[in-house]
């Protein structure tokens, strides 16, 4: 199981390059399962120093330039091809998000990249929200996110949902990202067991989703790479459906990252294949990295807090832009982690307002994958109704029935 530890903040800041290159090896796998009609996931894997993305033979094993490397795993939810769009714009604009700006051969800092990660999510929530918001064949669209990118030894996690990032080190498998889900919250508030959240009716819920409000608050983490570590993202087809001893098991039997996916995509095909999977694993080595020390500090949950920015800079009330083209450079940030297994029906997304309690009496039920729309996203609707006085009602009624009453002495007599 997933294990807990209090954040802490990075020891160290500024472009804090490591001596030596950091080989990377890396493949990626999605895949609509046994039940899904499509597949409404979507990950992303990119080079940020040569400004590609994708799967192409010469992307797979590499040196990671001054300017890093990225990869997510998109869940997108919303029904018939909503949840697809949501997922493709999420990575669409994750990516130019992230090159944006870029200056050749400048190296970026850790707070440069982190930075950058969390805007460039913020600023994909709210272009899928617009999109939501214009086109009534996608309201209720949404997508989870989970996205790593490395410079220098620090992987950074990016977090909105509850997809996964794991380190698997020297034999370990640890789950360095928190689930923003109903139920994670009930285990952290000692409300749920891990047992009981195994057959929990509403584990299926998570707290937020990209494009299902104008604003979102990501989790940002952060973890040092040693060297050998092994980094997985997952979307909750592979989580849900294989249990965390298995993943660990999957990981230390195969060292290569395509036959890794290969298998961890089978596995949860197997299971049921209840939802659409996809899976993201990298291996990491090289001289730029420290080696695991024997009895080294394992992996683990670790918060990263970014300095705070000039106020000119930063856009604390922002809401819906009005021009929906309109290019958005949003800020936030929070935290959520549970490393019970899902379950296995559709996810949707449950936005309690603030005072109401953490687990209500009723939760209401949407189509598959299909958030449930909070309070500020409902359209007004006006029911039709009189504004006549109450007595001349009254009055009507009591000359309806006197009429009524002389009629029928009329005809007995």
């Amino acid at each position: 199981m997933t294990q807990h530890h209090a954040p802490r903040a990075a020891s160290t800041r500024g472009s804090d390059s490591s001596s030596g290159e950091i080989q990377l090896k890396l493949f990626a796998r999605t895949d609509v399962g046994q039940i899904r009609e499509h597949n409404e996931d979507n990950f992303l894997v990119a080079d940020l120093t040569r400004r590609s993305r994708g799967l192409v033979e010469g992307d797979r094993a590499r040196a990671v330039g001054c300017q890093g490397s990225l990869f997510a795993v998109c869940d997108g939810m919303g029904g018939a091809a909503a949840g697809e769009i949501a997922s493709q714009l999420a990575v669409d604009i994750l990516y130019e998000r992230m090159v944006e700006g870029l200056e050749d051969a400048r190296p970026l800092s850790r707070d440069d990249l982190a930075r950058r990660l969390v805007r460039a999510i913020e600023a994909a929530g709210l272009r899928i929200f617009q999109e939501a918001k214009v086109d009534r064949s996608r309201r209720g669209m949404g997508t989870t996110v989970t996205a790593a990118a490395l410079v220098d030894d620090h992987l950074f996690f990016a977090q909105v949902g509850d997809s996964r990032g794991y380190v698997f080190r020297q034999g370990q498998l640890v789950q360095l990202t928190r689930d923003q889900s109903l139920v994670n919250q009930l285990i952290e508030a000692g409300q749920l067991t891990e047992e009981e959240a195994e057959t929990f009716e509403h584990n299926n819920i998570i707290l937020q989703a990209l494009g299902t409000a104008d604003t979102v608050q990501v989790d940002l983490t952060y973890c040092e790479l040693r060297r050998g570590d092994t980094v997985l993202l997952c979307s909750d087809g592979l989580s849900g459906m294989v249990r965390f001893d298995e993943l660990r098991d999957i990981l230390r039997a195969t060292s290569e990252p395509v036959e890794a996916c290969r298998v961890l995509t089978d596995r949860a095909n197997q299971a049921g294949g209840h939802d659409n999977i996809t899976v993201v694993v990298a291996t990491f080595d090289g001289s730029g990295l420290c080696p695991v020390a024997p009895e080294g500090e394992p992996a683990k949950y670790c918060k990263y807090v970014l300095p705070e920015e000039p106020a000119d800079l930063t856009q604390p009330g922002r809401r819906l832009s009005p021009d929906v083209g309109q290019k958005v450079l949003p800020l936030s940030d929070q935290p959520s982690a549970a490393g019970v297994r899902q379950g296995l029906a559709s996810t949707v997304v449950f936005s309690p307002s603030d005072g109401q309690p953490l687990l209500p009496a009723t939760v209401a039920a949407g189509p598959d994958h299909a958030p449930i729309p909070s309070p500020q996203e409902d359209e007004h609707i006006e029911i039709p109704g009189t504004h006549v006085p109450v007595w001349v009602v009254l009055l009507i009624v009591v000359a309806v029935i006197a009429t009524l009453a002389g009629t029928a002495a009329l005809l007995l007599m």
